[in-house]
């Protein structure tokens, strides 16, 4: 999978407040939560963004509260992938839970900025940056975590599995 989009680029601890609002955590409603995305740290973002793009931060993305509202937000606004220097652990399970790809890599984050076109490969893990003409391995996901994404998240994978009539368990390699 090939995510192409426009860098969005925040600093540290962006947390899950600041990605949605407490005051709009009495909808699940995915397309109200894209409305009021990142409202308070950047407030044009949700009406620039656009389908593709991607957000890039530095370490400690989607820290604070354990909400799924975050991730899906972000999903529901456009967003193709999230690229930080690190993740506050359970933002990254939840956004792999809704088929919301994360990649950590520092030495991309330090080249990204703010308008850059790029190009991000799941299956390799890569990252390129269209402007600097760079390109940094971030880790690639295992394959049943990749499935998952290209599911569109933890639902979506196990109704595929339980519809081919597959009922084992990843092998160790891949968890």
């Amino acid at each position: 999978m090939l995510l192409k989009g426009r860098a969005w680029r925040y600093g540290a601890n962006v947390d899950t407040d600041a990605i949605i609002p407490a005051r709009y955590l009495n909808t699940s409603d995915p397309h109200e939560l894209a409305r009021h995305v990142m409202e308070d740290l950047d407030p044009r973002f949700s009406q620039e963004v656009r389908p593709g793009d991607i957000v890039v931060a530095e370490e400690n993305f989607g820290s604070g509260s354990s909400r799924e509202h975050a991730p899906i937000a972000l999903k529901a606004a456009g967003v193709s992938a999230v690229i930080a220097s690190s993740f506050a652990r359970i933002f990254y399970r939840n956004s792999v839970n809704i088929g919301l790809p994360i990649l950590e890599c520092s030495r991309a984050v330090e080249d990204i900025q703010m308008g850059d076109l790029l190009q991000v490969s799941l299956e390799e893990g890569t990252i390129t940056n269209t402007r600097s003409g760079k390109t940094f391995k971030a880790v690639p996901y295992p394959d049943f975590m990749r499935e998952i994404i290209e599911k569109g998240g933890l639902e979506g994978y196990v109704k595929s599995r339980i519809a081919s009539g597959v009922d084992e368990k990843p092998s160790k390699a891949d968890r």
